[in-house]
């Protein structure tokens, strides 16, 4: 009876903006190692028949809510964890790579090609390697050069996360059963966009994504995949990207050209979610929206500081503009600002009675850009514990309520809300510092605006201080052709 395969898991989770003074640091990440790394997939828990006869080797796991770039000893710690455990881990058949794909460290412009780069001379070249990603990762040449399969998300919003992952180990495990390294092709796409403008919601990103399950059912074909990329790095990986992996060499090389064409010809149909404007100019729409009641809660993205993307969360820009209102400073309108993080006010005001008039500076303490750290005279209306923030408060000021955090959060489950006493289908506008709204936002908003505001994230790319990555590039360039090159392996 043949041996079980023999396949290790692990990986770096995280997207990091280079734009963004934030640095993240060890503090950051959550890490699993050993069992619980393993209790993460729902195939071992309840054993799929793909995955039976497999021994799954966990390593080590780290996972961070996007930032700035990771420091260089906190990468170093990691990095030598997993290596180390791969060479004591004995011969293996196979790796599984759970990471996210654009990881910024201090010093390297291709963070997760020097991981795999390490991973691969330790395990040496014949074990098959699978990476799972999302799709605003980044696919170098040298990531490229060191997988057998790559596979990313297809939904943005990312409602397929674990789907993608259970994929990528699955197309791994089907690959080493066959004894057949797989072939793969790459094409790099110059394109260089948002999420807020790929959403798979809307066109053309939805019938982009849409072709991919009529490629897999072509001869031959074993997955294809659709990088967005990461907009915020300033790096020469930075770019639109096509894998396409199968058993025929001529069938993944002609689907990855088939749909590095498609992306491209789509270039100039990408356009932003929602109706976008200032910060200025997404109020005056608010507050005057919100008389019709079918249009509250209306939402406002403070996109340009989105800590899911790898904003500090802790620029003051849209609550001061928010805060110069006189219909939200004198309570006429409800609202709420969610949120800033800034443990030394939180720890400052949180042990005092609920009630207790308070007077606090919150924010831009990381990202100090214009207006800076911003003082609040208010109340205290609200003390909790979030899994995500840390200790939490919210401070009344008129008719807004100002959630403050002790750790980096994103306000995108209406539970996170409903602890600080706020329900969002009472109030009149929340302005939430997010990109997209993510899906319970997105169901619970009766209208909704994305502000192009200031931040290490801003969406608007071109104010962006690019100078390391590749040009031409759309939509930094656009009188250019595209070199859509296929690249095999």
């Amino acid at each position: 009876m043949p041996r079980p395969l023999r396949v290790a898991i692990g990986g770096i989770h995280i997207e990091s903006s280079t734009f963004s003074p934030h640095l993240s640091t060890a503090d950051d990440f959550e890490v699993t190692r050993g069992d619980a790394l393993l209790a993460r997939y729902d195939w071992l828990s309840a054993a799929q028949p793909w995955a039976v006869d497999v021994e799954w080797i966990p390593l080590v796991h780290a996972r961070a809510l996007p930032g700035g770039a990771v420091d260089a000893p906190t990468y170093q710690a990691w990095a030598t964890e997993l290596v180390e455990k791969l060479a004591a881990a004995g011969p293996l058949d196979g790796m599984l790579l759970d990471f996210h794909g654009a990881m910024s460290v201090v010093g390297l412009d291709d963070a997760e090609g020097d991981l795999v780069t390490a991973i691969r001379s330790t395990i040496g070249p014949e074990p098959f390697i699978s990476a799972a990603m999302d799709l605003h990762g980044n696919v170098s040449q040298v990531l490229f050069d060191a997988c057998d399969l790559l596979t990313c998300y297809r939904t943005a919003p990312h409602v397929d996360v674990w789907e993608t992952r259970e994929r990528a180990a699955r197309n791994l495990v089907e690959a080493l059963r066959r004894q057949q390294r797989p072939h793969k092709a790459l094409v790099h796409v110059p394109i260089l966009l948002p999420g807020e403008m790929t959403s798979t919601r809307e066109e053309p990103a939805r019938g982009l994504y849409a072709r991919i399950p009529e490629i897999e059912d072509r001869d031959g074909i074993v997955d294809a995949a659709i990088w967005i990329g990461f907009a915020w790095a300033d790096q020469p990986r930075c770019q639109g990207a096509v894998v396409v992996t199968g058993t025929d060499a001529t069938a993944a090389a002609d689907a990855a050209r088939e749909l590095g064409g498609h992306f491209w010809a789509a270039r100039e149909e990408f356009a932003f979610v929602a109706p976008t404007g200032t910060m200025d100019e997404c109020l005056d729409t608010a507050l005057t929206a919100v008389a019709d009641p079918a249009r509250r809660p209306f939402f406002i993205s403070d996109s340009g500081d989105n800590p899911g993307a790898g904003g500090a969360d802790d620029v003051t820009f849209a609550l001061e503009r928010m805060l110069a209102r006189p219909e939200i400073r004198d309570g006429s309108r409800r609202a709420v600002f969610a949120s800033l993080v800034d443990p030394q006010a939180v720890a400052q005001i949180a042990d005092q009675p609920l009630g207790s008039p308070v007077r606090v500076t919150v924010g831009g303490r990381i990202d100090s850009r214009d207006p800076g750290p911003l003082p609040l005279d208010g109340i205290l209306e609200a003390v909790a514990d979030d899994p995500d923030g840390g200790r939490c408060v919210s401070v009344r000021v008129g008719g807004l309520s100002v959630f403050v955090t002790s750790r980096r959060m994103q306000y995108r489950l209406l539970s996170s809300y409903t602890r600080l006493g706020v329900a969002v289908d009472t109030v009149d506008l929340v302005v939430v510092k997010i990109g997209y709204l993510e899906p319970e936002l997105f169901d619970a908003a009766g209208d909704w605006l994305l502000a192009l505001t200031p931040g290490g994230v801003d969406q608007d790319l071109v104010r962006l201080p690019y100078r390391n990555v590749v040009r031409p590039m759309f939509p930094l360039d656009r009188d250019f052709t595209a070199d859509l090159a296929v690249v095999t392996g």
